[in-house]
């Protein structure tokens, strides 16, 4: 389908670029919902790229792009089940993930991510399959799963290994603490950085200039320099289940929503 409205994410295409809106208040919280909707707009990649040669992904909150997983979703689940029943469920979760952040990151589109306030989480793994990342001067960026006692579930190890070199990625994983967006720039994920509120603007002035070239080619070349690292998404996938069964993990999503703080994802 060319466009598509949903409570948490919406789609349109025009102009050649298909745009896609998160739009879930308060933070683009990722939860059941947004993964439903995802994954429609996984299902319509492929008729998309025959009509269009770029996808722009942004948020029309004002606090950000995404806070990632939707953690008192997650917790709720979890204190309704047996462990064993909710690794299974985590893992039925994580592996829908898998399948749409695969499809954007393999799509032959050329596409944009463009980010303003929180990147957090899961909103930075969905960041990081995109093949830009264009950010306004706001954006700060963050794994805090570790005090969670987890890890990043949505691909964002394997990704961030392919994107920078290791010390970065053990800075950002292991201290949990943010980046700013001149820092993103300068280890080298973020293409440019801008004025707040104009990420969106220029990611379309980028689709435009985009569009000026062979669409084969740039998928051609895409595919080449950008290869999807699959074997270790899927250990990913394993590590997240089996800490998912630690005490810690409870403990940690217990505190994040009993906690009072206005935004309790901030490190």
């Amino acid at each position: 389908m060319e466009s598509f409205r949903g409570q948490a994410l919406s789609w349109e295409l025009k102009g050649g670029v298909v745009e896609l809106a998160l739009h879930r208040e308060p933070n683009n919280e990722l939860g059941s919902m947004a993964l439903v909707e995802a994954e429609k707009f996984a299902d319509s990649l492929g008729q998309l790229s025959r009509a269009a040669h770029a996808l722009i992904i942004y948020s029309t909150i004002q606090s950000g792009f995404s806070a990632g997983a939707d953690l008192r979703e997650l917790y709720q689940r979890a204190q309704k089940l047996q462990r064993a029943d909710a690794v299974r469920i985590v893992r039925d979760q994580l592996e829908r993930a898998h399948r749409v952040m695969n499809a954007i990151d393999a799509s032959p589109l050329t596409t944009i991510a463009a980010v303003h306030g929180i990147v957090f989480g899961g909103g930075f793994e969905l960041a990081l399959v995109c093949d830009l990342i264009i950010a306004d001067k706001t954006a700060r960026f963050c794994f805090p799963e570790l005090r969670l006692g987890l890890i990043p579930g949505w691909g964002g190890i394997p990704r961030l290994k392919r994107d920078l070199g290791n010390a970065v990625v053990r800075d950002l994983l292991l201290t949990g603490r943010s980046f700013n967006a001149n820092k993103v720039q300068q280890v080298g994920l973020a293409s440019q950085v801008v004025a707040e509120g104009e990420a969106l603007r220029v990611a379309r002035a980028t689709a435009v200039q985009l569009g000026k070239f062979d669409r084969h080619t740039a998928a051609t070349a895409k595919k080449f320099i950008k290869p999807i690292p699959y074997e270790e998404l899927r250990r990913e996938i394993d590590l997240f289940c089996e800490l998912f069964t630690h005490p810690a993990v409870e403990e940690g999503l217990r505190k994040f929503v009993e906690s009072t703080d206005a935004q309790p994802y901030l490190p």
